[in-house]
């Protein structure tokens, strides 16, 4: 008897996804204007920086029954068919997405598909398409202070159908490329099943889970949240974690996930901003090195907006507070770092690019150490990940070549050098520095 092996991921993603990165848009605070032509202006400012995917958080009209602030979350959504009148008409939107596709980028539009407002027409027309408490009341995600939303329950076929229907409809009707889904783990996997075929059937769209599960990129999602890979930088910044739960990190991502998945890495988003400070109050001076490793190895790298001019304050959810745009180093840094990734196959997204692969050292608890390499290039990358100067030494030889040392940082500097890396040699590392050698494969040496 024979059992073959079937592949496990079910859906293909779009092609244009390979070597892409992803920008996030909160329209409210993204310009002085807090509207979609504010956004409009910007686009160029993306491209250049090198991003490819637009994610815009929600929207869609903000419910006003027990509202958060004066203008309430995004995430609580009255009408799943309506624009918000606070960022401008459907014909302005629909001006945005044209104005991105023009600079060939993709733009997907978050999507809270878990819960509604309070005031949803559908609490209404449809109070049984919602959950309900032990009292029978309608309720809010449990355990969490989301009280200015309640759920939905997916144990009702209309309810799919409606979602679905809604779902397609912005796709149809401004040419959307995808979604990011909120709590997408919250909604039942063969849900997603559904949705993705429903939409795939009109385009090739990219979606993006707000969850961490091997089993969302079966059927549904192209992208998942590496929430574990911020949470673990994270605490090794604040010195709470050992080195050793990241290399537990990229086992668990080398075996346990397909290589299809991509893993959004991330050192700051929406959520990380307002609720846990910005990435220099998270990751002080690791900071660099985090974003550095969030690029270079695998996952697809996210950009939170205001990150490239130094991301200078956490921005209230619930009120306008615009960012505040500054020539920053932030900016040329990152620049810097996806043309890299863009050029170089071995740093694509997923199956496209290559796995990485340990090279031990005799500073285990400090240097973070690996290669990735494909028949284009080779990359030697070394991370000192603590408060000290180290020197370290690697074993094997996997890592021995000539290399380009095209990143050699610490903290605030960056610079370009050519060097050799021998068996045995050692590498000087002050705190918190990295350095990323590169072979151009298919160059004669």
């Amino acid at each position: 008897m024979r059992f073959p092996v079937s592949p496990y991921v079910k859906i293909s993603s779009p092609s244009w996804s390979r070597n892409a990165t992803i920008y996030q848009v909160n329209t409210r605070q993204f310009s002085k204007a807090g509207n979609f032509d504010g956004v409009i202006e910007g686009l160029g400012r993306i491209k250049a920086l090198g991003s490819d995917i637009v994610w815009l958080m929600p929207v869609h009209e903000i419910g006003k029954k027990h509202r958060k602030g004066s203008l309430g979350s995004p995430y609580a959504v009255k009408d799943y068919y309506s624009v918000n009148e606070e960022f401008g008409t459907p014909e302005d939107f629909k001006r945005l997405v044209k104005a991105a596709h023009d600079l060939d980028l993709k733009v997907i539009l978050d999507w809270v598909p878990n819960h509604t407002a309070w005031d949803n027409p559908l609490v209404h027309e449809k109070p049984h398409w919602y959950a309900k408490d032990y009292k029978g009341d309608f309720r809010p995600s449990p355990w969490w202070d989301w009280d200015d939303i309640i759920e939905l329950d997916y144990n009702n076929e209309a309810l799919r159908e409606y979602m679905i229907d809604a779902l397609c409809h912005w796709i149809k009707e401004y040419d959307l490329d995808g979604f990011r889904c909120d709590v997408a783990g919250y909604v039942p996997n063969d849900f997603w099943r559904q949705a993705r075929k429903a939409l795939d059937a009109i385009k090739p769209v990219f979606m993006l889970a707000e969850w961490e599960d091997r089993d969302m990129h079966e059927h549904g999602f192209d992208m998942t949240y590496a929430w574990s890979w911020n949470e673990i930088l994270f605490g090794i910044a604040q010195g709470v974690l050992p080195l050793d739960k990241l290399r537990k990190y990229y086992s668990w991502n080398e075996r346990a996930w397909p290589k299809e998945a991509y893993r959004m890495t991330f050192v700051s988003n929406h959520d990380e901003n307002a609720w846990e400070g910005t990435p220099d109050e998270k990751f002080g001076p690791m900071l660099n090195a985090a974003i550095v490793l969030s690029v270079i190895g695998e996952g697809m790298p996210l950009i939170h907006n205001g990150q490239e001019a130094g991301e200078s304050k956490r921005l209230k959810f619930f009120e306008r507070d615009p960012i505040d745009w500054q020539p920053h180093f932030m900016y040329d840094f990152y620049q810097s770092l996806l043309k890299l990734r863009k050029a170089h196959t071995a740093l694509h997204n997923g199956a496209f690019g290559a796995r990485m692969h340990q090279v031990p050292n005799d500073a285990m608890s400090e240097v973070f150490s690996f290669v990735r390499e494909d028949a284009q290039s080779k990359w030697f990358c070394v991370f000192n990940f603590s408060d000290k100067a180290v020197s370290v030494r690697f074993k094997e030889e996997y890592y021995v070549d000539a290399y380009d040392a095209v990143l050699c940082a610490s903290t605030h500097q960056y610079k370009e050098s050519i060097t050799h890396i021998e068996k045995g040699q050692s590498l000087e590392l002050p705190a918190y520095a990295y350095r990323v050698f590169v072979k151009h494969c298919d160059e004669e040496e």
